[in-house]
């Protein structure tokens, strides 16, 4: 494992973090969860994102619990807030109130006294941004975290955010968006902005959700148990990665394959190796149903691609990468 530095800050990440979206308190059972963490302590991996919202507060509880035995100071625990907890009006947003109770909640549910970044999980355009970063400068003031990170903002927004944090003197250091080889919405204005802010990025999604993984085939159906066959009809996942689920899209895929072959790697290795290649990025998201799946991922780290060999992905997913700016968050 490899490790990187987050932004401009003194905090260091390991390349390869794990999640725990859609998994812990949803689709794997708490043993399978704690394997998976186990796995990725024993790969090398320091760095853990979570969120309050996941699974309905579960995901949090499950990490926790899986972390438990573990020396606090050798890891990187990150969470979120913003989205829905409870049905009260007041249990969402980046409003104070909420801020507050959230972040005293997650503390509780990790068995922790402290995050290491806490992110706004989305920008909320109901709160003053004055009071979103007042309510961070006390929880970094109280101890309760080192670190604020947003997840999803645009550049304007993390310019506007940037500001404040600095004339509150609030550590600002991370953004968290998704990004993979089909999916470079923050290229041409988030990455400067981030820059410019001293940011660092935890990327989510390299596999954009599975299309990358190469175990979708064009003009087949969709394997028994996969994401891609539970959720196709979702809107969500519809947003996300419906637009790649198509024999065309498929087919491209399937050509990075023998690419990936070539350096001693399997697709999904690619596909995160690709992301780390990005001088901006500090760190990316992988989730795990299967510890082998961690074990699997983390080869990515240390991995160089050449130019040649990036040319050559550009070449052939081409018309359906997705680029625009406008659809960030």
């Amino acid at each position: 494992m490899e490790y990187r530095k987050l932004g401009n800050s003194g905090l260091t990440v390991s390349e390869i973090s794990l999640g725990n979206w859609i998994t812990h308190g949803a689709q794997v059972d708490d043993g399978t969860a704690k394997a998976c963490v186990r796995a990725a302590l024993e790969a090398g991996i320091t760095t853990f994102d979570t969120a309050d919202v996941y699974s309905n507060t579960k995901a949090e509880t499950v990490l926790g619990h899986a972390l438990k035995e573990i020396r606090r100071e050798s890891i990187e625990l990150c969470t979120k807030v913003c989205h829905p907890t409870g049905s009260g009006r007041n249990d969402r947003g980046l409003s104070r109130k909420h801020i507050m109770e959230a972040c005293n909640a997650s503390l509780q549910r990790l068995q922790t006294d402290y995050i290491d970044v806490y992110y706004a999980h989305r920008y909320d355009p109901n709160t003053p941004l004055e009071e979103t970063f007042l309510a961070f400068a006390d929880l970094v003031r109280q101890g309760k975290v080192h670190y604020i990170g947003v997840s999803e903002w645009t550049a304007a927004q993390i310019e506007e955010g940037s500001a404040l944090a600095k004339e509150l003197r609030v550590p600002f250091i991370a953004s968290q968006p998704q990004y993979s080889m089909l999916w470079r919405v923050i290229e041409e204005k988030v990455v400067p902005a981030s820059t410019q802010a001293g940011l660092g990025h935890i990327t989510w999604s390299p596999l954009a959700q599975g299309i990358l993984s190469g175990k979708y085939i064009p003009h087949e159906a969709l394997p028994a148990g996969s994401r891609a066959a539970a959720e196709a009809g979702a809107p969500f996942f519809n947003n996300l990665a419906g637009r790649w689920l198509r024999d065309d899209v498929l087919t491209a895929v399937q050509q990075l394959i023998p690419l990936a072959k070539e350096i001693g790697l399997t697709l999904p290795q690619l596909a995160v190796a690709w992301v780390l290649q990005h001088s901006y990025v500090s760190s990316v998201i992988i989730g795990a149903s299967r510890p082998e799946q961690v074990l699997e991922n983390v080869k990515a780290s240390g991995v160089q691609l050449d130019r040649d060999m990036l040319s050559r992905i550009d070449e052939i997913l081409g018309e359906w990468i997705e680029r625009d700016p406008a659809k960030t968050g």
